[in-house]
């Protein structure tokens, strides 16, 4: 491995940590009201209401399976019965499926931001920047899901995944990642590179949690008697007055 891989793979994943949550500290502290996804529902409804959904279940699925793949190391599924062909197969099955469904439903979200006059124009170059980048990182992860059940392709699960693991513990592998194909290198690239784009983009609302909601106090609507007369409404503003 040359010296600059070893820089890539040892030094680019601590820059892209460092960017990423310094990137979330700075947008919450100083960009709170744009921390939002920016709805265009208002504009365009019947098409969103099928591709978001779509698109949403089908990266929940495809993030799982990233997180699986990549901090569970192999000999803990040797350990339980679980052969390498099956957990490729399965990943090949569900990870393809769902990486499809959020392929499309990327697809109809930007056609959809392309066609509709009022959503196009709310469209800033962030939004096509954040666009290209993760149409590219999911075009990359389906294809090697692919190519992962090639008898002859190196397992990510022997080269990305111990490397990545080594990141969280300070002794990133880049040994292990000089092994794996080209494919995988670069859809890790890009993967780092929307890490990076992550917070200073409309993909921010996908850390945001509603706590408030939970403990928000009831809101008690009371409906008025059937047949109840109605007051007029000079003694409603009468009564509402201030002294």
């Amino acid at each position: 491995m040359s010296w600059g891989e070893s820089v890539l793979w040892i030094v680019s994943p601590y820059v892209t940590l460092v960017i990423f949550v310094g990137g979330l500290i700075w947008r919450y502290r100083y960009d709170k009201f744009g921390w939002t996804t920016r709805s265009s529902q208002l504009y365009e409804s019947p098409l969103l209401r099928v591709a978001s959904p779509l698109f949403h279940y089908g990266l929940l699925v495809v993030i799982v399976g990233h997180v699986t793949g990549l901090l569970i190391p192999l000999s803990w599924t040797d350990a339980i019965g679980l052969s390498n062909e099956a957990y490729h197969a399965n990943a090949l099955i569900w990870g393809g499926l769902a990486g499809i469904a959020t392929l499309v439903a990327l697809a109809l979200l930007i056609y959809r931001r392309r066609t509709t006059g009022p959503v196009f124009l709310a469209t800033t170059v962030n939004d096509k920047v954040m666009y290209v980048v993760l149409a590219a990182s999911i075009v990359a992860g389906v294809v090697t899901t692919v190519a992962g059940f090639v008898p002859t392709e190196v397992s990510y699960r022997t080269t990305v995944a111990p490397w990545f693991r080594g990141i969280f513990v300070l002794r990133p592998d880049p040994a292990a990642m000089g092994q794996a194909s080209v494919l995988y290198k670069v859809h890790t690239l890009i993967g780092m590179a929307l890490f990076v784009l992550f917070p200073f983009s409309r993909l921010v609302h996908a850390v945001s949690a509603p706590l408030g909601y939970l403990f928000r106090p009831y809101i008690v609507y009371r409906s008025r008697a059937d047949g109840a007369p109605r007051r007029p409404a000079a003694v409603r503003m009468r009564q509402n007055r201030p002294l």
